[in-house]
């Protein structure tokens, strides 16, 4: 069941994309930044190749811009916690402990849960 209020909705961001690999991880977190701007809550969950994007990146290689400083920017929004899916670190053979501070681990039931709480579902 959502929980938002008429004049709330809650939108959860699912990014399944790794960084650097075309826009879509950018664009769920511009998306997530911009509900959280409007003061709309948001759930942010990384699954997938998307916990890549929760680790240090090397963007010299990449030529591209570092979103380190825009995931460390999320709770200033009020996006917090940041929600990774258990089976998508376990698959990739990430321990908890490369992962930045803040983060909540959730297994499938977790994540339902989560999105059974929503208004809106938008997959990146």
């Amino acid at each position: 069941m959502a929980t938002g209020t008429p004049d709330k909705k809650t939108l959860t961001v699912i990014i399944t994309h790794a960084p650097y690999q075309g826009t879509l991880a950018r664009s769920g977190l511009d998306a997530a930044l911009a509900a959280a701007a409007f003061d709309q809550p948001v759930q942010l969950i990384f699954s997938g190749h998307g916990v890549y994007n929760l680790l240090e990146q090397d963007t010299e290689t990449a030529g591209t811009r570092n979103i380190s400083k825009l995931i460390a920017s999320l709770p200033l929004y009020d996006i917090e916690p940041l929600y990774i899916e258990a089976a998508a670190l376990a698959q990739l053979g990430i321990a908890t402990t490369a992962l930045p501070a803040g983060i909540q681990v959730v297994d499938e039931p977790a994540i339902s849960a989560l999105i059974d709480r929503s208004d809106h579902v938008v997959n990146f």
